[in-house]
């Protein structure tokens, strides 16, 4: 079984919250993720991270997504291309 290059942290809240809690929210997924990657033996400094956002009515939902290896160097080739 191939090992994963990815992995992908949802959480969602108002849209109305301020910018500092976005702020602080987003810092803590960040955080989170790098323990997460650290725990499975990855080096988060090794990775890239991309962040994306979807709005449905009040609510925000926000996504961090970090890529390593194969699928880091296909997303880099991908946004070169772009």
């Amino acid at each position: 079984m191939a090992k994963p290059t990815q992995a992908h942290m949802t959480q969602s809240w108002s849209k109305n919250s301020s910018d500092n809690y976005k702020d602080l929210r987003k810092r803590q997924m960040e955080y989170y993720m790098g323990a997460k990657l650290i725990e499975v033996g990855i080096d988060p400094k090794s990775t890239i991270m991309r962040w994306s956002v979807e709005t449905k009515g009040d609510r925000e939902t926000w996504t961090c997504s970090t890529y390593w290896g194969e699928s880091k160097e296909n997303l880099l080739k991908e946004e070169g291309n772009k």
